[in-house]
């Protein structure tokens, strides 16, 4: 049988908050039986997102930490299947063994993230830019329905075309539509070696033509990001490859953008990428919410945010905005009127703000997927 915290004791990923039951199966099995025994359920992983951690009234936790470890790895195969529980760490370091990472970098790794987590979030990180997210790399899942049935989406090898493509409709169900309990992931040979340049732009608008002309080029961007906040904009560009042609090419870049900037030392970069891995924006523990825009909507964000006091940081070529030192109240109002939305990772209030444009179609997959409300509302 699962074991079972009283009723009324603190559950450690949501401060503040006292869940009804909290639930801690260790197997696939005590998974089933611990969604069937309850009324509705959210689970819960390593508690890096906070906001997504809270459990309404009448809502027990489930508790995935404890279901935890590599299930299959094939190193020759470039896959690897693991259970919900595991946290993201532990997985990068089994696949530096064999030279092998992840390609789409997911944040919070360092704080404790899991790959159920990770995945039900949508959480990808820099190197989405150029090999895609984490939608892009989970080729299979089995998952625990509302009734209890253990279910299973996709495959174990990267060429399946059988059956729908579940694995890509749990990445960012937020435990809504079932209890994601173990992912297969594809994953690639690491890079030999990374470089990374600083470019300094004059205002926000030259650096977002500055990174789409950076872009267009044959360089093969890795990641860029674009930083705001200090005296003038900065983006950060990352190659990875063979040296010496990486630093060649970081210098081109520079010379080719038509501003100043430099080659950044390791050690340096590797300060600013685990930070932006880390997700260290504003405060300790200030709100933080990821809203996904395009670079051409960065001005128009950037304008309501600036006199708010609010932190930013623009991620994968502009196509996400990170925002810290709002809560959800303040940052809805904010993004309405421009037509966007968020999710917050932390903070109070709903944890989706903005506009939802998706409402009627997530709103029949959820009926179709959960019709006896064994999990929260979207």
């Amino acid at each position: 049988m699962y074991p079972r915290i009283a009723p009324g004791l603190q559950f450690p990923l949501s401060p503040g908050k006292a869940a009804r039951v909290i639930h801690s199966p260790v197997s696939i099995e005590e998974v089933s039986a611990a969604v069937r025994g309850a009324g509705c359920v959210l689970p819960c992983g390593g508690g890096t997102k906070p906001a997504l951690s809270r459990p309404g009234d009448g809502v027990d936790l489930l508790d995935l930490r404890g279901l935890s470890g590599m299930v299959e790895y094939e190193p020759d195969e470039y896959t690897f299947t693991a259970l919900a529980g595991t946290p993201v760490a532990t997985v990068q370091a089994e696949l530096a063994k064999h030279g092998q990472y992840l390609p789409f970098d997911p944040p919070l790794a360092a704080e404790g993230a899991t790959l159920g987590g990770t995945v039900a979030a949508g959480m990808s990180g820099a190197g989405r830019m150029r090999y895609g997210g984490v939608r892009d790399f989970v080729v299979g899942v089995r998952w625990v329905d509302g009734t209890g049935e253990i279910i299973r989406g996709g495959g174990k090898v990267v060429k399946n075309a059988a059956g729908f493509d579940f694995p890509k409709l749990f990445v960012g169900s937020l435990g809504r539509l079932g209890v994601l309990v173990e992912m297969t992931f594809k994953v690639f040979p690491a890079p030999v070696a990374r470089v990374t340049c600083r470019i300094d732009c004059r205002d926000l608008n030259d650096a977002v033509e500055r990174m789409n002309f950076l872009c267009n080029q044959s360089w093969e961007v890795e990641a860029m990001e674009l930083r705001v906040g200090g005296e003038a904009p900065q983006l950060l560009v990352r190659f990875m490859g063979d040296e010496p042609a990486l630093t060649k090419r970081a210098e081109l870049a520079i010379e080719q953008s038509g501003r100043s900037g430099r080659v950044l030392p390791a050690a340096e970069t590797d300060i600013i990428w685990r930070d932006l891995a880390s997700l260290k924006l504003g405060e300790p523990g200030a709100p933080l919410a990821k809203v996904p825009l395009t670079p051409q909507r960065v001005a128009a964000l950037d304008a309501v945010l600036s006199g708010t006091g609010a932190v930013r940081h623009y991620s994968m070529a502009a196509n996400l905005a990170y925002v810290a030192g709002l809560e959800s109240a303040a940052l809805h109002a904010l993004l309405t009127p421009l037509g966007l939305s968020g999710l917050m990772l932390r903070g109070g209030g709903p944890h989706r703000v903005g506009v939802q444009t998706a409402a009627v179609m997530e709103a029949k997959v959820k009926a179709a997927m959960d019709p006896d409300h064994k999990f929260p509302a979207l």
